[in-house]
């Protein structure tokens, strides 16, 4: 892997695009430091730790509780993705458009940052008046107000255009890499308040790095894990040249929808303790509290069960929209593919969908344990690392991206790369 990065150095497109996305990411870190003028981030500390609060402060790099310019993170345009995905199965046109191929994604990307501003405005609002309550803006009057609002979605704005710079110019995915850096970035902070605790038990941080190294191993070989459904294509000859005849296969992976049904399922239990923030009705607040993480300082068991239920429900949902059989089945007939052993049609649909669903349900069951283990883990040792298994997730993800990426440039120049 050293030996890789220093080949990369030595090409200077590849140390150009590597230099140019640390420069990114470090004006990325220095916005999520530079408080929004008119508050005082003090006040707001102890309202990030847990719940929803928690999970954006997480994912904006710990901007949310200095109440910087970045305070509302990445987070408007994930959901405008998520978004846009869903609405491509619902409606028609849409799904069109984004088959166009560039022009049409140009489309559906320029629509999608349209909904990531509108998004940024009513969050960025729901935020300055919900942490008016504690005393965080310290003139709650209009312009500053209209200020702080402004601010906040044009930090949003910021970073989406930050990642797309890291997309043209950069290595591997802007957004994903900006996720990434916020992540990691918290865990120092984390790992030095492990050693600052007064009853600190050496033997339980132990026995939790070892846990945590081996969540880390598991995560990458489910990550990388895949079923190679065998594809041979028939011969063609047009005038004197023979097309075809070649034995690929289709991949499909273990992990098939990623780290997006532990999103969507955090995003259904956090909506009512979000709701029950603004409106003070007893049947809303007693649900809010039977699907938080703890009761009274022990782990929910409610919250543990019905958190799995939807993983595993949103892995299949998220899978039948990222791979659609019958479209794949179409494509092989259309190009003269074909499984050996399978007849074109609703066999191949009907084989390539029982591998799927078989496939996918150990996929959604480890995610359901990544996703509940450092809550587990947390509550019998004791450990106040508040850092989920979802971040860690969506950090070796995004990393074995990153190599992927890097390792194919240098493939192309014949440089050994991170597989050796």
């Amino acid at each position: 892997m050293f030996r890789a990065l220093l080949n990369a150095f030595k090409i200077r497109e590849l140390r150009n695009r590597i230099l140019f996305t640390v420069g990114i990411l470090a004006l990325y870190s220095f916005g999520t430091n530079l408080t929004i003028p008119g508050v005082d981030a003090t006040k707001i500390l102890s309202q990030v730790d847990t719940g929803i609060m928690g999970m954006l402060d997480l994912f904006s790099g710990g901007a949310l509780s200095k109440f910087s310019v970045f305070s509302l993170g990445i987070m408007p345009y994930i959901t405008s993705s998520i978004i846009m995905q869903l609405l491509q199965v619902v409606i028609p046109k849409l799904d069109a458009l984004a088959k166009e191929g560039e022009v049409g994604r140009r489309k559906v990307n320029q629509i999608s940052r349209y909904v990531t501003v509108g998004l940024a405005l009513i969050q960025s609002t729901a935020m300055t008046f919900y942490f008016r309550n504690y005393g965080v803006v310290i003139h709650f009057d209009w312009m500053h107000i209209v200020l702080i609002i402004v601010t906040l979605t044009a930090g949003t704005t910021v970073i989406m255009w930050l990642g797309e710079l890291i997309n043209i110019h950069g290595i591997g995915n802007g957004i994903s890499l900006i996720i990434f850096a916020s992540i990691i970035s918290r865990i120092p902070g984390q790992v030095i308040s492990l050693f600052r605790l007064e009853s600190t038990n050496w033997f339980l941080i132990a026995l939790f790095a070892i846990i945590s190294v081996g969540v880390v191993m598991a995560i990458i070989v489910i990550t990388q894990g895949e079923r190679r459904i065998p594809v041979q294509y028939a011969k063609r000859i047009v005038g004197r040249k023979v097309f075809g005849g070649q034995t690929t296969y289709i991949p499909l992976k273990v992990n098939q929808s990623g780290v997006m049904p532990i999103i969507f399922a955090v995003s259904m239990l956090l909506f009512p303790a979000t709701i029950a923030q603004f409106i003070n009705v007893k049947w809303l607040q007693d649900l809010a509290t039977w699907l938080s993480p703890s009761i009274n300082g022990r782990i929910n068991v409610f919250y543990i069960i019905i958190y799995s239920i939807l993983i595993i429900a949103f892995a299949y949902f998220y899978t039948a929209i990222a791979f659609n059989p019958n479209e794949t089945s179409d494509n092989l007939r259309k190009y003269g593919g074909y499984i050996p052993g399978m007849r074109p049609g609703k066999n191949t649909t009907d084989f390539l969908s029982n591998i799927l669903n078989r496939i996918t349900l150990p996929g959604a069951i480890f995610l359901a344990i990544i996703a509940i283990l450092p809550e587990i883990l947390i509550d019998t040792m004791n450990i106040p690392f508040r850092f989920g298994g979802t971040s860690v997730l969506i950090a070796v993800s995004v990393a074995l991206e990153t190599m992927k990426w890097l390792e194919s440039q240098l493939m192309m120049r014949d440089y050994e790369g991170f597989i050796k």
